[in-house]
């Protein structure tokens, strides 16, 4: 339930922080930064971002959660939000103590090599895969994260060992895939699209129900397209520490409600990678209470869980 406000009629009287749970440069980066340029212009008071990376996102997360609910403090979140609560003990059951306020964009996850790997598509890293058990590794944005979860969902259902490597975020998983270091990224196409437009790295699928229509992602295939059946809807949203007033929660909807629907906004996530589904707070609480039962029951039957609570150890 939100509190009723105080001071409401001076809300925002200075700056915002929003929480990004994970390295600069990575998708959810990216998205906040976004926001942060037109953020004068609808909520009347800069976006401070404040990275908070470690723990797959749940340092930022805790922060979120321990934050004033004044309205000062909010956080940008994904899949991974839902996901962490289910490998064990968090300090915090993240679903229940964070309130939903906007859903910003659909996230698709995508896996990655680079582009002079003699793999084009799923088959063939596979194939190569089962040829050399325990000789190629992914590399994630985090234990536990949604990225995570898309290659041990792959290593099951192709029936391969692939080495996971945790890093804090997509920026580091990237680096170190440019570096040689991992010869896979489940990653985000955000902070990937550059590398495929300069031909440095491919795509070899996304684990999601249809294609992407992102601008240079159009033809990459599903991986339900090559036989491996994993598909999820993931998405990145914008919350807020449980309890906020609900005139300054309206406030802040109705400045990122403009900001997320400006043109400029939409393009620059078009540009990058991001496909903009707005939701307002009624229906993202509805789509996260979804998410929360649908990812339990994924991970839970899969035994994704418990290989992922092993790793934490």
């Amino acid at each position: 339930m939100s509190k009723e406000s105080t001071t409401s009629g001076q809300y925002p009287s200075k700056s915002i922080n929003i929480i990004v749970p994970f390295a600069a440069g990575g998708g959810m980066d990216l998205l906040a930064r976004t926001l942060e340029k037109s953020s004068q212009k609808y909520l009347g008071q800069p976006l401070v971002i404040v990275n908070i990376a470690g723990g797959g996102g749940t340092l930022g997360m805790n922060e979120m959660v321990a934050a004033e609910p004044n309205g000062y403090t909010i956080g940008a979140v994904g899949t991974s939000t839902i996901l962490q609560s289910l490998y064990g003990e968090t300090r915090y059951h993240y679903p229940t103590a964070l309130e939903p306020i906007v859903q910003v964009v659909s996230a698709p996850k995508v896996i990655a090599v680079l582009a002079d790997r003699p793999w084009n598509n799923l088959s063939d890293l596979v194939n190569y895969a089962k040829e050399h058990p325990g000789q190629i590794k992914f590399g994630h944005a985090g234990l536990g994260t949604a990225t995570h979860v898309v290659g041990e969902m792959l290593n099951k259902e192709a029936g391969i060992k692939l080495a996971q490597v945790p890093f804090k975020g997509d920026s580091e998983a990237l680096t170190a895939l440019l570096g040689g270091h991992i010869q896979i990224l489940s990653g985000n196409p955000a902070a990937l699209k550059e590398h495929v437009q300069s031909g440095t790295v491919k795509i070899l699928g996304v684990a999601e129900e249809k294609r992407m229509t992102i601008h240079g992602f159009e033809n990459v295939p599903t991986f339900k397209e090559q036989g491996i059946n994993v598909s999820f809807n993931f998405s990145n949203g914008i919350v807020a520490p449980k309890g906020i007033p609900a005139a300054e929660k309206a406030k802040l909807v109705a400045g990122l409600k403009k900001m997320i629907n400006d043109p400029e906004f939409k393009k620059v996530m078009m540009d990058i990678g991001m496909e903009v589904e707005y939701l307002g707070p009624d229906e993202f609480n509805d789509r996260w209470a979804e998410d929360n039962v649908k990812w339990t029951k994924i991970v839970k039957e899969t035994g994704i869980a418990d290989i992922i609570r092993a790793q934490k150890k």
